[in-house]
């Protein structure tokens, strides 16, 4: 309970002698209240469905929007001028100095002026004007002067030049100047005609002449000794000695050595029409099948590259090339 001098005096200002309030003064209407708060804080303004708080010191930060999706664009064909400068723009980007690109092109330029300068100026000599050019012949040459066989050459030997002018495929018919031949062709093996060309004589007179009949008389000793004299190695004078001996056979059988040989092709001279050189064959069936006959027979060093060399010098087949004028002389 509170004495008179304690209670609260609605209409009094102090309490015991110290100033309150009285307790309706710190009591505001609810009503009077809020509509003060709303005056005093007033709603933060919304933006894009966005609260903005001012208190905040840093600004919001925007939600990210979906770009819009661009609407499509029908492509333009460039022009030719546009093109030109399209090119001309990559090119420099392409050929910018010190590139590998621009170098190689450089390169490929320069192999293709070089080819179209070899094309347009074969065959042709440069005079004092470029723009004037001299044709002249390839062939440098006579024309008027037929070629011989291409295996002559200006270094031929003269001994090998003229058994080519004057014997080589004329047709033989003499049994002792086909027994030379038979064996100059033997010993052509491993060697060239020109070394036999000039040993020649000396087989001539070794052998006396390729008589047949002589040369199968020779003894032993007398083998050796050409051997010895000649300096020709005595396995092949022993061939030699036997091959007379096959021939004197063949004489007795076919009347002639001549006949013989010439029945294998029936007397008749096999022409050729050869235009280059490397065409003429080593061997033939024609060579194959006389080796194998003459093997039968007992005959030495008559392989079928040695037969078909021999038919070439006796005049059997016409090798001469078609440019050459002994090809239709030796016919």
């Amino acid at each position: 309970m509170c004495s008179s001098k304690t209670r609260l005096h609605q209409n009094g200002n102090t309490i015991n002698g110290r100033a309150v309030l009285e307790p309706k003064s710190n009591q505001v209407p609810t009503l009077e209240r809020r509509n003060s708060l709303k005056k005093n804080n007033p709603k933060p303004p919304i933006i894009n469905n966005m609260i903005i708080n001012p208190s905040l010191s840093s600004p919001p930060i925007s939600p990210k929007l979906k770009s819009p999706r661009p609407l499509p664009v029908k492509p333009i064909k460039p022009s030719a001028d546009q093109n030109i400068l399209t090119k001309s723009s990559s090119s420099l980007i392409v050929e910018a100095p010190g590139s590998i690109a621009a170098a190689r092109r450089e390169q490929v330029s320069i192999m293709q002026e070089q080819r179209k300068f070899k094309i347009a100026h074969y065959g042709r000599l440069k005079s004092g004007n470029n723009d004037n050019h001299k044709t002249v012949p390839l062939d440098t040459n006579n024309t008027s002067e037929e070629k011989r066989c291409s295996f002559i050459t200006p270094t031929s030997d003269p001994i090998y030049i003229a058994y080519h002018d004057e014997e080589w495929g004329v047709p033989v018919h003499n049994d002792m100047l086909l027994f030379e031949l038979l064996v100059l062709t033997g010993a052509q093996v491993g060697s060239d005609w020109t070394s036999v060309l000039k040993k020649r004589p000396a087989l001539r007179e070794a052998f006396s002449g390729f008589d047949a009949e002589v040369v199968a008389k020779l003894s032993e000793k007398k083998i050796i000794s050409i051997s010895a004299e000649y300096g020709i190695d005595i396995s092949q004078v022993r061939g030699v000695v036997d091959n007379s001996n096959r021939i004197l056979q063949v004489k007795k059988e076919y009347g002639s050595f001549s006949k013989y040989v010439w029945g294998f092709v029936n007397n008749k001279a096999m022409r050729k029409e050869y235009k280059w050189s490397k065409k003429i064959p080593v061997k033939t069936s024609k060579s194959e099948s006389i080796s194998k006959d003459m093997v039968k027979r007992g005959f030495r060093y008559v392989g079928p590259t040695v037969i078909y060399s021999f038919m070439q010098a006796a005049g059997l087949t016409n090798d001469h090339l078609t440019t050459c004028p002994r090809h239709l002389q030796c016919l």
